[in-house]
């Protein structure tokens, strides 16, 4: 028999599948009790809104995330290969991010969406400067660069270029766009032997996935 615990738990998991596959403002509380085969009375006994729901499947995403973040920095991999790694395991949990969740939270619910904000940055900015503090002991990345500075660069960079308006859907494919940024990301702070490791490694394995 499910415990309280285990039932908000499955709430919480049906409804972060369903939120990333058709977005935050287009399902309901409707579509998630049909999808998960119990009435929306039980939902409410948890949640007695949808947005503390969104609130409470945001912040699992988050939690989710930012641990598998951690299991990959554990790795000690080039710091290069880490922030390719760590982009594809967040683009690959956000379900390609194809109902452009982001945006919706952003417009439908502006307060989650500033407080996740806040808790991102936290998260983006410690694991940015520590790989470009890492990056520039081995020579991999220029000595003049500020972390401080190129870690926000980098935080408002990934934000914008979520934007359906400057990167339309029927011209650019999220994984070409994250890819391009990464591209141009690492070759404005990399040394010619950090450039050489991208083209050698990076380039590579994706030309070998993709055979």
């Amino acid at each position: 028999m499910q415990t309280c615990d285990t039932v908000k738990q499955d709430i919480i998991n049906y409804a972060t599948d369903l939120f990333l596959t058709k977005g935050f403002k287009s399902v309901t509380m409707d579509d998630l009790a049909s999808k998960m085969g119990m009435s929306k009375k039980t939902i409410y006994t948890f949640f007695k809104t949808k947005s503390d729901l969104v609130k409470a499947c945001t912040e699992f995403m988050f939690y989710s995330i930012s641990a598998g973040i951690d299991t990959i920095k554990e790795e000690a991999l080039n710091p290069i290969e880490e922030l390719f790694t760590i982009n594809d395991f967040v683009f690959k949990h956000l379900k390609n991010e194809s109902s452009s969740p982001e945006y919706q939270l952003l417009k439908y619910y502006p307060k989650i969406h500033s407080s996740l904000n806040q808790k991102k940055f936290g998260v983006v900015h410690k694991c940015i400067v520590d790989g470009l503090e890492k990056g520039k002991k081995i020579g991999m990345f220029r000595t003049d660069i500020d972390p401080e500075i190129i870690s926000r660069f980098y935080f408002f960079s990934i934000s914008q270029i979520r934007d359906k308006e400057l990167f339309p859907e029927e011209i650019f494919t999220p994984y070409k766009i994250i890819k391009s940024y990464l591209d141009y990301h690492i070759r404005g702070i990399a040394t010619q032997k950090g450039i050489a490791f991208l083209e050698k490694n990076i380039y590579k394995k994706a030309l070998n996935n993709q055979l």
